[in-house]
């Protein structure tokens, strides 16, 4: 009898599961750590692609693509591990879509700042937005702007970097009579990229995990075998990191001046507040489903979340790579059962794995990374539905800041319109309270801005 007791009880006094149980308090949740093991690795495989991606969009300013590439493993991992250790939520961070691009596209090509400079930008942004969430500033920001304005954002981000997907693909090209044209689909970039959009449609329709990172890979060895890929691998080593690690230039950042003028201001606002409304959507959406909300509809420690983004984009400019924020792709994590921070802290431990292959992301090519972003930019159009669009106070507001961004190449341009059309519509329908003060600050800033871009 009493081996049989001792028997039993031998396996409550395991060490590791106890101490799983306690920290991410597991039985409370109504989860396990099988589950949440699972439920780590498949908001992996659905957000994997970022290791492809991003490189290739930052890699076009001349930063070296294998750092690049290392940087985004690092940062990710940094991130979503204390993700999981501080706020015990399931929620994985990287790099951003869409404010990679704005990195890209618009600070450093279209404004000309270093990208030294540029990753600068994004340290200051992180430092502000930690000073902001501390000082509790970050709530009358959110409460100030009006919550379709989120969704218009989103939605504008989604058709700039679906645009930057065809674009890349050679899908669309440039023409001088109507700015855009159908390009030549017979051209083998261009065929390879609809292959892989093909590809990744299809695996995303079948519901595969990780459809994204099986498409961008099977694309890059079809273009290999087509003699359309150059391969030259090189020994790994972990000083590929330090090509970009350590690299932003702060004292360029304040020596901004001449052609940029208040290019400083319009960039820090930018990478602050998109990287707070995307936080603020994803939040919303991951701990809706994972049932974690309290019944007054609020995020348990969304202090400890927000602190953590910031901290997080922080560590990511040291390391060499634009903003860092909330994946909305950690919902299929929760779909598949995670409900602690075990997830993102499982999630983060493969993003570790991951900086020991990430040199090789050169290799792939635009035309495999493309149909990602197309996907991607599609899929970042639901949260429109959320925009009424019968109601002209927030149609007309909506439209002009979707519109403005693809069509601008400009993230801050379409902000810009979205928040001046607001405060006017307002203003004319007489419908402004003492609580829309902030709202009609930046309203007046933005004007401001307007008119020296047009006196420039």
């Amino acid at each position: 009898m009493t081996q049989t007791d001792t028997m039993v009880e031998a396996p409550e006094a395991a060490p590791p599961a106890g101490a799983l149980e306690r920290y991410f308090a597991l039985s409370e949740r109504g989860t396990n750590a099988r589950t949440e093991v699972l439920a780590g690795v498949t908001t992996f495989l659905t957000m994997a692609y970022i290791v492809l991606v991003n490189p290739a969009i930052l890699g076009s300013t001349g930063m070296p693509v294998a750092s690049v590439a290392a940087a985004t493993c690092f940062a990710a991992a940094f991130a979503s591990i204390m993700m999981g250790l501080v706020s015990n939520t399931p929620l994985a961070l990287a790099p951003g879509m869409g404010l990679n691009a704005y990195f890209s596209y618009t600070v450093v090509q279209q404004m000309g700042v270093p990208w030294q400079v540029a990753l600068g930008c994004v340290f200051i942004s992180g430092v502000a937005f930690l000073f902001l969430t501390l000082t509790g500033v970050r709530q009358l920001i959110v409460n100030s702007i009006p919550h379709y304005l989120f969704a218009a954002v989103a939605g504008g981000i989604g058709l700039f970097i679906g645009f930057i997907g065809f674009k890349d693909a050679g899908i669309i090209v440039s023409n001088p009579a109507t700015f855009v044209a159908l390009g030549n689909l017979k051209d083998p970039n261009a065929a390879l990229a609809i292959f892989g959009l093909l590809l990744i449609g299809a695996l995303s329709v079948w519901n595969v995990r990780g459809a994204m990172l099986i498409g961008i890979v099977v694309t890059t060895l079809v273009g290999w075998a087509f003699g359309m890929v150059s391969v030259s691998p090189e020994p790994y080593s972990l000083s590929a990191l330090t090509g970009t690690a350590f690299q932003l230039d702060l004292a360029g950042v304040f020596g901004l001046s001449g052609s940029h003028g208040l290019g400083l201001l319009e960039i820090l606002f930018v990478f602050l507040f998109v990287d707070l409304f995307d936080n603020i959507g994803t939040l919303v959406a991951v701990t809706k489903r994972a049932g974690l909300m309290d019944k007054d509809g609020r995020i348990p420690r969304l202090n400890r979340i927000l602190v953590t983004d910031a901290t997080a984009t922080i560590v990511g400019s040291m390391a060499g790579t634009s903003t860092v924020t909330s994946y909305v792709e950690s919902a299929a994590g929760v779909q598949a059962g995670g409900r602690t921070g075990l997830t993102s802290v499982v999630t983060g431990l493969l993003f570790l794995a991951m900086m020991f292959v990430a040199p090789y992301a050169q290799v792939i090519p635009l035309a495999a990374t493309a149909p990602a972003l197309i996907i991607v930019g599609g899929l970042m159009l639901l949260p429109l539905t959320e925009v009424e669009w019968e109601d002209p106070l927030s149609a007309i507001p909506a439209f002009l800041t979707v519109a403005m961004i693809p069509l601008t190449f400009s993230i801050a341009n379409g902000l810009a319109f979205g928040i001046t059309a607001h405060a006017a519509l307002k203003i004319v329908r007489g419908t402004v309270t003492k609580k829309d003060w902030f709202l009609l600050v930046l309203a007046l800033l933005f004007v401001v801005r307007f008119v020296w871009m047009g006196a420039a």
